[in-house]
């Protein structure tokens, strides 16, 4: 059985390959459309019997489609981390056609960093937890929007929640000039529709969240309910494939960058390697968390040492840390949270 290696870069109109042999040697060059039909047309390029295609295409939006569809023709397909594929081949003339050939000699050399790829129910959980956030998101700008317009105009806003019963009264009644008048009205229609269209989400993440194995436990973490569980749930997929705290740690993206040479050892920004939606996740769990017997302490020392500027932020990133690490526990013992689970207290009986 032969086997050949096809390097695939995806851009948004085309999709260069590269097609090398167990030897090394270029078997053949394509540029195709990455739609079904370019891609059914690749792979009836490569359709000969006795032949095994293993091909490799660099994590980006698209990729899985690019990966599903080649699978269905009878390819096994890796999906590289592309931070990860530059740090094996840095180049020193970056082209398409060069990056394909890059990803088909990782294949040849058996040294490709493949992803996980999630399963098509894990997809749909974090689609549903990202569209939530979407809309919060667009939600808050037009607040924002409107909260704007009242400071450029000289509006006091003498309540907390302008968007409340009281603060709809006061925009109700709002003397401010056209088009800034018609704006808020528009925006505050917007809102109203957004808040049903997220109280949905957030009853369908319930519903899906209640027969999911892991949200039982997360809600058990203080500053953790339903839609922060279920999006932690969706985004970690399964627990098993991280072997440490660690592993889940690194995953999230909240580690700092370390540069290390000799005695020299350097902390930097946080690397925010993985999903954004689980550091989002984590981050604001902090909120109430921070609160609990088993962070305040470390939260309130580390806001201390770093000062008022740095302080707040780098200790939120810290009890973030310290979640994920009692996440793991949790889930890998099916446990609900407990002190004895945090960091600190593994420390004390260690």
């Amino acid at each position: 059985m032969d086997i050949v290696h096809a390097g695939l870069d995806l851009s948004r109109r085309r999709l260069d390959v590269c097609v090398l042999d167990g030897a090394g040697d270029c078997v053949g060059e394509w540029q195709m459309p990455p739609d079904r039909d370019g891609l059914g047309c690749l792979a009836a390029k490569l359709a000969r019997p006795g032949v095994v295609v293993r091909a490799v295409i660099e994590s980006m939006n698209g990729a899985r489609f690019v990966h599903d569809q080649l699978e269905l023709a009878g390819w096994d397909v890796d999906v590289a981390d592309a931070h990860k594929v530059k740090g094996l081949a840095p180049l020193a003339c970056k082209t398409d056609r060069i990056d394909a050939w890059v990803l088909a000699e990782l294949s040849r050399r058996d040294l490709v960093p493949a992803i996980w790829l999630p399963g098509p129910q894990v997809r749909a959980g974090r689609e549903r937890a990202r569209w939530r956030l979407h809309l919060v998101k667009h939600r808050t700008a037009l607040k924002n929007r409107i909260h704007s317009t009242l400071m450029a105009h000289g509006v006091p806003c003498p309540m907390t929640d302008l968007f409340a019963t009281k603060g709809r009264e006061l925009l109700d009644t709002l003397a401010v000039p056209q088009p800034w008048s018609t704006h808020v009205l528009s925006a505050l229609e917007v809102i109203d529709h957004l808040d049903d269209e997220i109280d949905a989400c957030v009853a369908a993440l319930r519903a899906d969240g209640a027969d999911h194995r892991y949200v039982p436990l997360l809600r058990t973490i203080p500053g953790i309910d339903w839609v922060l569980g279920y999006t932690i749930a969706a985004e970690i997929g399964d627990i098993e494939r991280f072997a440490s705290a660690k592993k889940l740690c690194g995953y999230s993206g909240l580690c700092p960058r370390v540069d290390q040479s000799g005695e020299r050892d350097r902390r930097g920004p946080l690397t925010k390697h993985g999903p954004r939606y689980l550091r989002w996740a984590l981050i604001e769990a902090t909120t109430h968390a921070a609160r609990h017997p088993a962070y305040a302490a470390v939260h309130q020392r580390t806001k201390t040492r770093l000062g008022r500027q740095r302080g707040p932020k780098v200790a939120r990133i810290e009890v973030a840390r310290r979640l994920a690490e009692a996440i793991w526990h949790m889930l890998t013992r099916n446990e609900p949270f407990a002190p004895h689970l945090t960091p600190a207290a593994q420390n004390r009986t260690a």
